[in-house]
């Protein structure tokens, strides 16, 4: 059990009522960012039967240093966070919801979280989409992974030239992921800022539809 650094900070909703939605998702906002913030992202989404779920974290971040450092220097608190999306996961599950209707997504931190939790509880998602983000992995140096993701659809979107993620960090990733049995779509965006694009939402959008 993580210390709970987290765990009794606000939860926003929005879209379908989790106990009727077809499917949830979870939204990880990034560093310095905020719940309110990553839950607007979801009114650029057509799905109307989706149960939108978007975490605070305490201070508006989710750990304290950047996802290439040793993984020990961001604890307790990135611990605290994947039990945060573990919570939110269970809920789902008891409110109907099996891992394969259960979408993640983050921006930033949010998407470094997001991918992380993926890959250290593998099963069958209804999709990860990782906005500007990379495994967290050990930090700076590379993490053995076991399990499978069972033919989860990932997006991998970024900035080829992002100063918060470094492109070789989102390849890294894909190739880590598709070991691990996922389907990955990766889009590196030539010159692109840290932001999200319309292409982004595009992705986003076709894995709702199919999902």
């Amino acid at each position: 059990m993580s210390q709970m650094i987290h765990q009794n900070q606000p939860l926003m909703q929005a879209g379908a009522p989790l106990a009727q939605a077809k499917a949830a998702m979870i939204l990880l906002h990034g560093r310095g960012a905020s719940a309110e913030d990553i839950l607007a992202l979801a009114r650029e989404f057509t799905a109307v039967d989706v149960a939108f779920l978007a975490p605070q974290a305490a201070g508006h971040t989710w750990y304290p240093n950047r996802f290439i450092v040793p993984v020990a220097t961001n604890e307790p608190h990135l611990s605290s966070a994947l039990e945060t999306i573990g919570n939110l996961v269970a809920g789902a599950n008891a409110a109907g919801r099996v891992h394969d209707h259960i979408f993640l997504l983050g921006f930033s931190q949010g998407a470094c979280l997001a991918l992380e939790y993926a890959a250290r509880h593998p099963r069958r998602y209804a999709g990860v989409i990782a906005l500007s983000g990379a495994l967290i992995e050990n930090g700076d140096q590379p993490r053995a992974y076991s399990g499978s993701l069972d033919g989860t659809p990932i997006f991998l979107g970024c900035s080829d030239a992002d100063f918060h993620i470094p492109a070789q960090r989102v390849l890294r990733s894909e190739q880590v992921l598709r070991g691990m049995g996922a389907h990955v779509t990766t889009k590196l965006y030539p010159h692109l800022g840290h932001t999200v694009n319309d292409d982004e939402i595009d992705a986003v959008n076709t894995m709702l539809a199919r999902g």
